[in-house]
Parts: structure tokens; C-alpha cells; sequence
């Protein structure tokens, strides 16, 4: 499976450090390409989805956040994680858009799954192009606070280039909705 076999580490054992609501840690012990052993250090994380709902005269639905970890007022495009390991992404898509933003979509198109960060977290998040938008109401869980923002795709889009958008998801899903929407 592995194209460079002299890059591979082997992964001898894996041991539970933490054990948490949203996360959990691991140690794992490898053997490296070199047969010497090193340490790895793993976030476990169930995954996640994330939408780029854009409407038909071509506006895309973003949510305004504060988060805390990084202290940032973000402008984020909807997202949540999977309620347990192994829940479909396209279902949690669907209940996070409803949820963030009160929207459905008659359509949901995979772009991708992407990695977040594999050098230490599992986490893996697909990313949705969401069309055929009806406006429902919203119900964002009780721990959430936010505001939907609706701005043109192309403004979105300028704003990933010049840097504003510094979310890696958000990005990501700008770019590759812009791309099938206009490529």
C-alpha cells in the first residue's frame, strides 16, 4: 500500500492517554524507516463536515464566530463534527447547514475529505458544495453563537487569496466550490 516503503513507519503499539468529549489522545510507539523507535503523539477525533451553501445568484452563506482556542473573530463557511465515529459526513452536512444556518439544499456534492493535520490529529472533514437552497429555520445547538453572513462567492473567494481567511476548511472549500461552480 505504501508507494515509498523507505519512508514508512511502523506503527508497535498505541497507548490511550486521555480519553475526552470531543477528543482522545494516544501515544503510539514507531519504528522508523531507519529501525530506530519514536514517539507519536495522537489526537483522535471523530471527524467532521463542512458546506459551501451557495445560493442561485451566486452568494455563499458564511457563519461569524468567536473562537476561543486561537481567540479569533472568524468568518467560517458552516460546520460540525460527526456525532459518533462512522456517521455519514453527507448527513451531518445536511444537519449542520440546517442547524448554522436554517438552510436545506435540494443538492449536496462532495468536493472532497480532507486532513486537517496529519502530522498529530485523525481528523478528517468532507467538504460539500450545497445548491438548491430553501430558507427554514435555524437552530444552532446551545453552545453555539453565531451570525450568518451572505456575501458573493467571488468576494469569498478574493478574500481566501489576500489571506483574510485563514481557516484551512473555509479555504479549501471556497477554492474547490468556486472551481466547480465557475472552472
Amino acid at each position: 500500500m505504501c508507494d515509498y516503503p523507505d519512508l514508512r513507519e511502523v506503527p508497535l503499539s498505541d497507548q490511550t492517554m486521555f480519553n475526552g468529549v470531543l477528543i482522545d489522545v494516544s501515544h503510539m510507539q514507531v519504528r522508523l524507516p531507519n529501525g530506530h523507535t519514536a514517539l507519536r503523539e495522537i489526537v483522535h477525533h471523530k471527524g467532521a463536515a463542512a458546506i459551501v451553501p451557495v445560493d442561485s445568484e451566486g452568494n455563499v452563506y458564511m457563519v461569524r464566530q468567536h473562537r476561543v482556542v486561537v481567540d479569533l473573530m472568524t468568518l467560517e463557511i458552516p460546520a460540525g463534527k460527526l456525532d459518533f465515529v462512522g456517521e455519514d459526513p453527507l448527513a451531518c452536512a445536511h444537519r449542520e447547514l440546517e442547524e448554522e444556518t436554517g438552510l436545506r439544499a435540494a443538492h449536496m456534492q462532495l468536493l472532497t475529505h480532507v486532513v486537517t493535520t496529519p502530522g498529530f490529529c485523525t481528523e478528517k472533514i468532507g467538504l460539500y458544495l450545497a445548491t438548491g437552497l430553501s430558507q427554514h429555520e435555524d437552530h444552532p445547538d446551545p453552545d453555539e453563537f453565531l451570525h450568518v453572513v451572505k456575501l458573493p462567492l467571488s468576494e469569498a473567494v478574493a478574500r481566501v487569496m489576500s489571506g483574510e481567511f485563514r481557516d484551512a476548511k473555509t479555504a479549501l472549500g471556497l477554492l474547490m466550490a468556486w472551481q466547480k461552480l465557475h472552472g
